[in-house]
């Protein structure tokens, strides 16, 4: 099943200088954001919140589907990956536009069971110009049996340049998801994260997995124009991870047990 129609979405917001400058501070790093400064990359995930009343979020506390995103009666989510262009930075203390589209919403049956696949793309415009491209890649299923065994993850490689290694907690979890508006519960209920998804812990946000290696690498390459992830296998609040740079544009993050848990490619 394919959605027929593209469907579309447009929010209005002002890019504030403290939002990012909180963000900054959160990641332990200077937080100095004036007015018409340049935001790091990733950093519009901050804004255009999309604010629902509490009936019309799911029970994983996102807003529910059946509006943009259709309905195709799977109820966990994932954000398996996604594909960045920066054209031109997004500058704080200025308005700015994102326009969302719907580009594919496709349904299928997987070795574990039905899968729905959307990815959306996303405008964001400012100065009457458009600054960051972006593709977002979701993954929806089935809640899992309460006796499945938890998939195997692919091993990471151990050819790095250079890393980092980067501890996570519930703290961390609980304020990026505050910056970020983001109520999914896998990531501050641990309850709701063991007992209904099937999870060991809090499971650490994607995206704060890929803005850390964006950060990353913008430093060795001195500023990004591509990006690309893809999530392959969760992290938790209790793990600490190796955030590698392989010298060549390529970037993984490697768990504790070897595990790769995301790879992406920078240019």
């Amino acid at each position: 099943m394919q959605d027929a129609l593209p469907q579309t979405h447009s929010q209005s917001d002002v890019i504030d200088p403290t939002r990012a400058s909180a963000c900054l501070t959160m990641l332990d790093l200077p937080a100095d954001v004036d007015i018409g400064d340049p935001l790091p990359p990733f950093f519009h995930h901050l804004y255009f919140w999309d604010a629902q009343p509490p009936a019309k979020l799911g029970r994983d506390g996102h807003p529910k589907v059946g509006g943009l995103i259709p309905d195709m009666g799977l109820p966990r989510r994932m954000w398996a990956g996604g594909q960045l262009e920066f054209h031109h930075p997004l500058r704080a203390g200025l308005p700015a536009t994102k326009t969302t589209t719907v580009e594919s919403a496709q349904y299928k049956e997987g070795r574990s069971g039905p899968l729905g696949f959307v990815k959306l793309r996303h405008e964001f415009e400012q100065a009457g110009r458009t600054c960051v491209t972006e593709f977002q890649d979701l993954v929806y299923r089935e809640d899992p049996a309460p006796d499945a065994r938890q998939p195997v993850p692919p091993a990471a490689r151990t050819d790095e340049a250079f890393s980092q290694h980067r501890s996570f907690n519930s703290t961390l979890l609980f304020r990026y998801s505050a910056l970020t508006f983001n109520g999914h519960r896998i990531h501050y209920d641990l309850d709701y994260a063991r007992t209904v998804e099937g999870y060991d812990g809090l499971v650490v946000h994607g995206p704060l997995l890929a803005q850390l290696l964006m950060l990353q690498a913008a430093e060795q390459l001195g500023g990004l124009s591509r990006f690309s992830f893809r999530a392959t296998a969760p992290l938790m609040h209790f793990e600490t991870a190796e955030l590698c740079w392989g010298g060549d544009g390529t970037l993984w993050v490697r768990g504790p047990e070897g595990q790769q848990n995301m790879i992406a490619q920078a240019e």
